[in-house]
């Protein structure tokens, strides 16, 4: 019997649409396509793949309005910022049409032969495991680079994000892509392994919690697959004693509650200097007493709902474990269905929940430290490692400092975010691997060397 996947409004509770799942000879289908449509595709030319690239920009441009409705009526995020995100979107596609033909230049190498050098060259047919929190960002940021390398891509979305899916497929197909260049199928994370574990997939894209990226890893592994890696994070957000609070406020209230918290790259644990700390706390207190939280089609609103009840309540129970623990509340601490309110806990420290796990939600945790030196050692005493920011006017000690942060990225006066012009990816339990930039058009691809004598 053919399961059916349900999209929830997580704001008013109303059922928006239901999808049939693929059957097992429907994903084999969709495999076999795609693995024909990898043997044209790769011999199309770059030029062309990157005019596609364009079209499939202008579209993202054109619809941006109605494609933002969908995901703020899928998975709660603010309307403006749903609308960012797909404009985002679309400058990752006029970022790559320009840049593809140098990222993937052949490198020449002198050595002994008349003639050496090493190509980039696609794998095949590429299967990518996509979260719902950026439903349109994070599958973009993986397929764009993807197939402008010559490989071709399955998507297997979110199941409370399949109205967005479908969504995708579609602008691929009116960008004018060639069929099953870019499909997608509706499956349950239980079914991932039958995609990996057919021949004709060659590597997996996953981002997601550490549990479905140890289960990728382990079946990739099996089969001897390349896989990407983008999991969770737990960002240290430090403020030193010489930081200008009038200027970092706005970037920090944004970095914990951007997207209504759920972000892996989000400042989920503020460190601060001691003689600092008690400024910082109360103007922190006060920006997030000063946020609306609502209806996330309306303009006023900051904080819409999280993505599905049961997350609510998993962030709930995270807050309640660290305050039994010995945290503070200083605000907040309220939910109502899947909206959580802006949350501040004061005095929190390694082994309390809201430190060690990562917490998906417009939850702001305040750490106080002696000195710069401790700041430091509590930002790597995590088992994440995304990325972390450093707040301070002292540029040149901050980059110092930087460089002892065990982290995928460090940003110096600015919140953690994704540019498609940089690489983004982590260490320790946040993965491995590299999305966008140079790096991350090279992830699936063969770097073949050539020898003439």
């Amino acid at each position: 019997m053919t399961k059916e996947i349900i999209s929830v409004n997580p704001f008013s509770k109303e059922e928006i649409a239901s999808y049939k799942s693929h059957s097992v000879r429907e994903v084999k289908r969709k495999i076999e396509a795609g693995h024909i449509a990898f043997k044209n595709w790769r011999s199309v030319s770059l030029e062309e793949r990157c005019e596609l690239v364009r079209k499939l920009g202008l579209h993202l441009k054109t619809d941006k309005e109605s494609l933002a409705t969908l995901a703020v009526a899928e998975m709660g995020k603010p309307y403006s910022q749903a609308i960012s995100e797909v404009e985002k979107c679309a400058w990752l596609c006029e970022h790559y049409a320009d840049k593809a033909a140098e990222y993937l230049k052949s490198e020449v190498i002198k050595t002994y032969a008349s003639e050496s050098w090493v190509a980039y060259e696609p794998l095949g047919l590429i299967l990518a495991v996509m979260p719902w929190n950026f439903p349109y960002w994070q599958v973009m940021r993986f397929a764009v680079p993807t197939l402008l390398a010559g490989n071709t891509g399955i998507l297997k979305h979110a199941s409370n994000v399949p109205g967005c899916s479908e969504a995708l497929e579609e602008l691929f197909t009116k960008a004018g892509f060639p069929e099953d260049v870019f499909s997608q199928v509706r499956i349950s994370g239980s079914r991932v392994k039958e995609i990996i574990d057919h021949p004709h997939v060659k590597a997996a894209s996953l981002t997601g919690s550490e549990r479905a990226g140890k289960s990728i890893a382990e079946t990739a592994g099996k089969q001897l697959k390349k896989c990407l890696l983008e999991l969770g994070g737990s960002n240290a957000f430090i403020v030193l004693a010489d930081a200008d609070l009038s200027e970092i406020m706005e970037t920090a209230v944004l970095a914990r509650t951007q997207n209504n918290g759920q972000s892996c790259i989000a400042a989920k644990r503020f460190i601060v200097e001691h003689s600092i700390y008690e400024k910082f706390k109360v103007e922190l207190t006060k920006r997030f007493k000063d946020l609306s939280v609502g209806d996330p089609m309306k303009e006023e609103t900051d904080i819409g709902p999280l993505a599905r009840v049961d997350l609510a309540e998993e962030l709930e129970e995270q807050m309640n474990r660290s305050i039994e623990a010995g945290a503070e509340l200083l605000m907040g601490g309220k939910r109502e269905g899947a909206i959580f309110h802006p949350t501040i806990l004061d005095r929190v420290k390694p082994g309390m929940a809201a430190f060690d796990e990562e917490t998906f939600g417009p939850l702001a945790t305040i750490t106080k430290v002696d000195s710069a030196e401790q700041a430091i050692e509590l930002a790597n005493q995590s088992r994440f490692g995304l990325g972390a920011t450093i707040c301070s006017t002292d540029i040149k000690k901050a980059k110092k400092l930087a460089l002892l942060i065990e982290d995928g990225a460090v940003f110096i006066n600015e919140l953690v975010k994704s540019d498609p012009r940089l690489p983004f990816g982590g260490t320790k339990i946040s993965g491995y691997g590299r999305e966008l930039g140079p790096l991350g058009i090279k992830e699936f691809v063969n770097a073949k060397t050539y020898y003439v004598k």
